[in-house]
């Protein structure tokens, strides 16, 4: 009963404090959510919400940098307390104090670096992780920043995550081998994990295989990286064997078509999530892989076609792929209409072809609407709205969805600089120069190379002086 009351106690904290992060009360969000974590420390997404308000707190009035340079150095005594309780292991208490120190700046690189010890010892990796992506996120580029959260996802066992950062960071360091390389383990993290973690405990499953100690070192081995070659055929011979044992089991039909999938074999991985969807004929995660695996082929073939410098043909056949995007995309929505993120797919495709075809845009309000309902889309979905009422020239309805959008957006990310600049357009079309500019300056403040913001704060201070001199 204690327990249930603290648990009732830190949502109403959490409740409340994400309700004045929200209204941009940013020291009382801090406070509110502070009392939260103190009553029920493990609770991640309020720690993501406080995490959020302490940098949207510091970046309302940031210090100048000799400012911030005094301070680095005055924290210098908090800092080592921290690590001083890390050693000591008391990780709860050196979190506790690592929140105090993030309180007065969640952007210093030493004072994240302490926080990341801090729960690492208290055994929490997503709490690091919390700290390290948050402040990526205001820190565009960063490497070595977005490298930490790579690192602290695998800690945390969250392989898809950790390697979309590293796809990212491959991105940022193009070429980069030993990125590469630690993208390939993740990926092979994610495969194994996906092919395994449903039969764990199960009679026959992964915790029996794992007694055999040839399949232990078969698996350890395709943990280490993409399998390609010789490991790769060991690999689909095993899948196979598993498939003739456990005809019915899908697990094994996704991680042998994901091994095809990774050394270019469509075809083959195409037919196996064909005879998966015998298996469960309504199966919408074997319906995403198949869709993943086609259109993976597509972008496959275009590649090599331009490589070729076959440019037409590879021309040709992004308009096919585009084409079978968007008709898989309608057929799976069919099949699953209340799945809210195939309708923001959707609303999505009939938004970016709306210029072809205007009722496209009614289209993709009516998907884009439902998939608001969706945690995980809705703020993409409001902006897109936003974007499909612009181009039908309805300007109050398009402000409307960006102004909720704005603020449900804690933190200064690449969305909230779209919508916020997107604000400050409608502002400027409608003549109200002066709210325009305080948009463009939100962005700018934030971002100094967004867009022709340059140009645009310019040409509206002209404005503003010519409104003003009558």
């Amino acid at each position: 009963m204690a327990n249930d009351a603290l648990a009732q106690k830190a949502q109403n904290f959490t409740n409340r404090g994400r309700q004045a992060l929200e209204a941009r009360r940013y020291d009382l969000a801090v406070e509110l959510l502070s009392q939260a974590l103190d009553a029920m420390p493990d609770l991640l997404e309020t720690r993501r919400l406080l995490r959020a308000a302490q940098i949207a707190k510091f970046r309302e009035n940031p210090p100048s940098g000799f400012a911030l340079k005094l301070q680095s150095l005055s924290n210098m005594g908090k800092r080592a307390k921290i690590l001083s309780l890390v050693k000591k292991g008391k990780g709860d208490e050196a979190m506790a104090e690592a929140e105090k120190l993030l309180g007065i700046n969640p952007l210093d690189p030493d004072n994240i670096e302490c926080a990341v010890k801090a729960a690492e010892a208290a055994g929490k990796p997503e709490a690091a992780a919390i700290s390290v992506e948050a402040a990526y996120s205001c820190s565009h580029g960063d490497v070595n920043l977005l490298e930490r959260v790579a690192q602290y996802y695998m800690v945390a066992k969250r392989y898809d995550k950790a390697r979309d950062a590293y796809v990212k960071l491959s991105q940022l360091k193009p070429g980069d081998q030993r990125i590469l390389q630690l993208l390939k383990n993740a990926e092979a993290q994610s495969t194994m994990s996906a092919g395994w973690s449903d039969t764990v405990g199960k009679k026959g499953g992964y915790q029996a295989i794992l007694a055999n100690a040839e399949q232990a070192k078969k698996i350890n081995q395709a943990n280490k990286a993409i399998v390609a070659g010789d490991d790769a055929e060991a690999m689909i011979a095993e899948k196979k064997a598993a498939i003739a044992r456990e005809p019915n089991n899908l697990n094994f039909y996704r991680a042998l078509a994901r091994i095809y999938m990774q050394n270019k074999r469509f075809a083959e991985a195409v037919e196996t999530l064909q005879k998966a969807q015998t298996v469960s004929q309504a199966d919408p995660e074997l319906d995403r892989m198949l869709s993943m695996v086609q259109a993976a082929n597509y972008e496959y073939q275009i590649e090599q076609l331009r490589k070729e410098g076959r440019t037409e043909e590879a021309d040709n056949l992004e308009v096919e792929k585009n084409q079978f995007v968007f008709d898989d995309l309608a057929t799976r929505v069919e099949r699953y209409p209340n799945d809210l993120h195939l309708r923001f797919e959707l609303g999505y495709q009939y938004y970016i072809y709306g210029d072809q075809d205007p009722t496209f845009y009614d289209e993709a309000v009516q998907h884009l609407q439902l998939a608001q309902k969706s945690p995980k889309d809705r703020l993409q979905a409001l902006y897109y709205l936003a974007m499909c009422f612009l181009k039908k020239g309805q300007r109050d309805m398009a402000v409307m969805q960006l102004e909720t959008a704005r603020d449900q957006i804690p933190t200064m990310d690449d969305l909230k600089k779209k919508v916020v600049y997107q604000l400050g357009l409608c502002a400027e079309e409608a003549k109200d120069y002066e709210k325009a500019y305080s948009y463009y300056k939100d962005v700018y403040s934030n971002d100094v190379t967004f867009g022709d913001l340059n140009e645009r704060m310019l040409k509206i201070s002209k404005l503003i002086q010519e409104q003003k001199a009558g």
